[in-house]
C-alpha cells in the first residue's frame, strides 16, 4: 500500500514561486513513477509532470515546461514540484500520484493541496 501526503500549497502572486512536496510511504519505490496532476472545479484532472523513481527521467505538460521542475529525494521518499513564474491559470488543486512502472494508470493518490495564483 502506498500513502501520499502533499504539502506546500498556498496563495501567491502572479510571477511568484511555490514548492510542493509529496511525502510517500511504501515498501519500495524503485519500480514506481511519481506524478503531479492538477484539477480546477468543473474540469478534468490534468497531467502536470512525472518522474521515474529509479532513473530520474522526467516528463512535463507543455503548459508548464520551462517553469515547473519535478524532482525526487530518494533518502526522504519525497517528490517535489518547484513552480516558478506562476500564472493565474495555474490555480488548481494539485495532486501527487504514484503508479508502477509497467502500468499506465495511477493507482495511488494524495489528498491534494490548493494553489491559488492572484493576478
Amino acid at each position: 500500500q502506498v500513502q501520499l501526503v502533499e504539502s506546500g500549497g498556498g496563495l501567491v502572486q502572479a510571477g511568484g514561486s511555490l514548492k510542493l512536496s509529496c511525502a510517500a510511504s511504501a515498501r519500495t519505490f524503485s519500480s514506481y513513477v511519481m506524478g503531479w496532476f492538477r484539477q480546477v472545479p468543473g474540469k478534468d484532472r490534468e497531467f502536470v509532470a512525472h518522474v521515474s523513481w529509479s532513473s530520474g527521467s522526467t516528463s512535463y505538460a507543455d503548459s508548464v515546461k520551462g517553469r515547473f521542475t519535478i524532482s525526487r529525494d530518494n533518502a526522504k521518499n519525497t517528490v517535489y514540484l518547484q513552480m516558478n513564474s506562476l500564472k493565474p491559470e495555474d490555480t488548481a488543486v494539485y495532486y501527487c500520484a504514484a503508479r508502477q512502472l509497467f502500468k499506465r494508470t495511477y493507482d495511488y493518490w494524495g489528498q491534494g493541496t490548493r494553489v491559488t495564483v492572484s493576478s
